[in-house]
């Protein structure tokens, strides 16, 4: 059965290509010798189209290695720059990737489908444009923990395996990610043609963003200052959420930050373990520029060269008249983040609803923070912290004394969270807690263990394992203990994680 011919999605669709020319290269992904179907996201395929989750192995294979394609997939590398820690690089560019289209998913949403490790594209900068198991699978982790937390990602339809090596600090297995995105487009798209010069391409740039993601934003007189409150607003929300489970993404750089405010590129990212602001994950982040305390200070950074870029169309001759509208949006950021901050841990605390939903009071703020200066000052396992706080809720309150050791401490701070709940904490409390604070991530040692037994023993059993609990990360089952114990302090202390490029 030839694979080219096998209807595996709705019709791709090609708008970014169709409507901004010049904004890539086309190309046919590399042939690979011994495709082997590794993962297939089943829930995500039946997302994309009926039956899109009954595909074969054998033409899985050969479609998502892209030795096969569906005869409707005009596949292209995108242009974009980006600043890379804090250092502007004009040409960066799919490197390694290959849109090869667009679908609408069940509920009528543009989705982008691209390969990822599919071979050397014109912006490849002296790379082979190939991936390794290890890193094709932890995306695919990731994403997947990431989507089930209800933080808005890209996800990967599939992994498959290449039957060749790839070159890093050793021979690894090659592999290839299918990759689902509400689109690829990033800051750094806008930075390519605005550091050229190229004002039409920006412009028509954003006005297929508004057109693809914030349709509203064509409806007011100023529509390109409305997609850059609209991408503020997400952004903000976005770094919220990950701070709020303990997200290091590892390297925000600004090609790495979609417009449409999804978590993309997941590379030396981590969950912390002990609460600490300063933690950082990524081997190649030696000033700790991207902590996790410093995400939303950094997504701000990002978000001014974003603006930079919009400055010549926002229709001012006078550009200090611009300049200063748009800061006085980019000046929203951190009180947004801020109010989204401040309600996600309201929330993950049990407090009361209010009518206004984002109207944290200022008791409420004080326990927050107060809250977090008990996690740091006890090195407190942050996703253990708060369930047990939830199991304080039904009463248990010897789960969380292990973690915070001073007893007066603690019996301070739950006599003030027990008034701001109304006096007292009950198991419906318990409950929505518990709905509210995942009990499984993926732990750094679990995640590592995991992939080396793929990458180097072909043995998928350990990744599948934990796939299944962090796809279910609020439903605790004995069954599955280990998985939310946290590493030994051994093992964090000298924990670091790489791009995998």
């Amino acid at each position: 059965m030839n694979a080219s011919s096998i209807k595996f999605l709705p019709n791709f669709e090609h708008t970014f290509a169709d409507e901004l020319p010049g904004f890539f290269a086309s190309l046919e992904p590399t042939q690979v010798p011994k495709p082997l179907l590794l993962q297939f996201n089943t829930a995500l395929a039946k997302e994309l189209g009926p039956d899109c989750d009954k595909l074969p192995p054998h033409i899985a294979e050969q479609l998502f290695s892209g030795n096969a394609l569906p005869p409707d997939a005009q596949p292209i590398a995108q242009a974009y720059a980006g600043h890379q820690f804090g250092n502007f690089v004009p040409q960066l560019g799919d490197g390694r990737a290959l849109l090869l289209g667009e679908v609408l998913d069940q509920h009528g949403q543009r989705r982008d489908i691209a390969l990822k490790g599919s071979g050397v594209t014109p912006f490849s900068r002296g790379g082979d444009g190939k991936a390794a198991v290890g890193p094709v699978l932890r995306e695919y982790l990731i994403g997947e923990a990431m989507h089930a937390l209800g933080i808005p990602t890209t996800r990967a339809l599939a992994a498959v395996a290449t039957g060749e090596s790839v070159i890093r600090e050793r021979q690894l297995p090659g592999a290839i990610l299918t990759r689902v995105a509400s689109s690829h487009i990033r800051v750094g798209t806008f930075q390519y043609f605005a550091a050229r010069g190229q004002v039409n391409s920006v412009r028509d740039l954003a006005d297929y963003v508004i057109q693809r993601h914030y349709p509203e934003a064509s409806e007011v007189p100023h529509c390109y200052l409305a997609l850059l409150k609209m991408v503020v607003e997400k952004q903000a929300n976005l770094i919220a959420r990950w701070m709020l489970v303990g997200f290091i993404h590892g390297v925000m750089n600004t090609d790495n930050m979609t417009v449409s405010g999804e978590t993309i590129d997941y590379g030396p990212c981590a969950f912390m373990e002990a609460y600490d602001p300063n933690s950082v994950f990524s081997s190649i982040d030696h000033a700790g520029r991207y902590a996790y305390g410093n995400q939303p200070s950094i997504a701000l950074w990002n978000l001014s060269r974003f603006a930079e870029t919009l400055l010549p169309i926002l229709g001012h001759e006078d550009s200090e008249k611009a300049v200063s509208e748009a800061s006085e949006i980019l000046d929203t950021f951190l009180p947004t983040f801020q109010t989204q901050w401040y309600d996600g841990a309201r929330k993950k605390l049990g407090l009361p609803r209010h009518q206004n939903a984002n109207n944290t009071s200022e008791a409420e703020r004080n326990l927050i923070d107060d809250w977090f200066e008990l996690l740091t000052r006890h090195e407190v396992d942050y996703t253990l912290g708060w369930r047990y706080l939830a199991d304080a809720a039904d009463g248990n309150t010897c789960n969380l004394g292990s973690l915070i050791t001073n007893r007066t401490e603690l019996d301070l701070f739950l006599a003030r969270w027990n008034e701001l709940l109304n006096g007292v904490p009950t198991s419906e409390v318990a409950r929505e807690m518990r709905a509210t604070n995942p009990i499984y991530i993926p732990r750094n040692h679990l995640v590592e263990e995991a992939l080396t037994a793929a990458s180097d023993e072909g043995d998928l059993s350990p990744f599948e394992k934990l796939l299944q609990a962090v796809s279910h990360p609020f439903s605790e089952d004995v069954k599955l203990g280990r998985f939310a114990l946290p590493a030994s302090t051994q093992f964090t202390a000298n924990y670091r994680t790489f791009c995998g490029t």
